[in-house]
């Protein structure tokens, strides 16, 4: 029986990949952080920031990669995500023959780090030592201490709904999501809807937020910076991401 991905899709892996595209920025850090051979990847997104030295073709962004260049870089698979990445971009590169691992956007950090064991486990056959670490330091649960609205976008407004990783990450520092029971997982509500609460977290992506670009729509709220990689991004940057959000969140 062939593997499949997340969404079960199959995917035909005659052996462990060694051209790989990946369409994740959080997938590409988690493929390059002692998890396969940094030869084997041979095409990111201009998203992929991680690790800084980078050094692959880049394939345009996430949301509208050039599907004419990775297919140029004759890949044996390319991972996908199904909140970041077109379903017509994957069916796509599918009917040209590549195969594609679909990651389903995760709810909770144990879902995100068991998608992450699956495809490293099924693919290459590998367990980082990342990964078992990152594992261990998100299994506490911090009672709640705080409520908070997280903006990720501004004009419009957009905020963390329900069923969001990062939602699950702050609800394990004992950070409530003021829009945890919302229908959506990302709405829009008016900035008048978005006072109550304690805190107003404030990422530094996808939208840049700083002390003079966010703050001051908020003017009850305590203001915290905090990094989206550490917030948004599953991999290995969450062996770091508990104590640095943390320090930001003032605990």
């Amino acid at each position: 029986m062939l593997p499949v991905d997340d969404l079960g899709e199959p995917v035909p892996l005659p052996g462990p990949p060694t051209r790989v595209v990946s369409l994740v920025p959080s997938i590409t850090e988690a493929l390059l952080t002692g998890a396969v051979d940094p030869a084997a990847l041979v095409g990111a997104t201009d998203y992929c920031t991680h690790p800084p030295d980078l050094d692959v073709t880049r394939v345009g962004g996430s949301k509208y990669p050039r599907v004419d260049r990775v297919l140029a870089l004759r890949p044996d698979l390319v991972v996908a995500n199904s909140e970041e990445n077109r379903p017509e971009d994957v069916e796509r590169l599918r009917a040209d023959g590549i195969p594609v691992w679909v990651t389903a956007a995760p709810a909770t950090v144990p879902a995100a780090l068991g998608s992450l064991r699956r495809l490293l486990g099924t693919a290459w056959d590998v367990e980082p030592d990342w990964l078992v670490e990152a594992e261990r330091r998100w299994r506490e649960v911090t009672p709640p201490w705080a409520r908070a609205v997280v903006p990720v976008w501004r004009k419009p407004w957009v905020v963390l709904g329900r069923d969001t990783f990062a939602g699950d990450v702050l609800l394990r520092l004992g950070v409530v999501n003021a829009f945890a029971e919302h229908p959506e997982r990302y709405p829009r509500p008016e900035l008048s809807e978005l006072q109550d609460a304690d805190l107003v977290v404030l990422p530094d992506e996808p939208y840049l937020f700083t002390p003079d670009d966010g703050p001051q729509f908020f003017p009850g709220l305590r203001p915290v910076h905090v990094s989206g990689r550490h917030l948004t991004w599953y991999g290995p940057s969450l062996v770091d991401a508990r104590e640095a959000l943390e320090t930001a969140l003032g605990r």
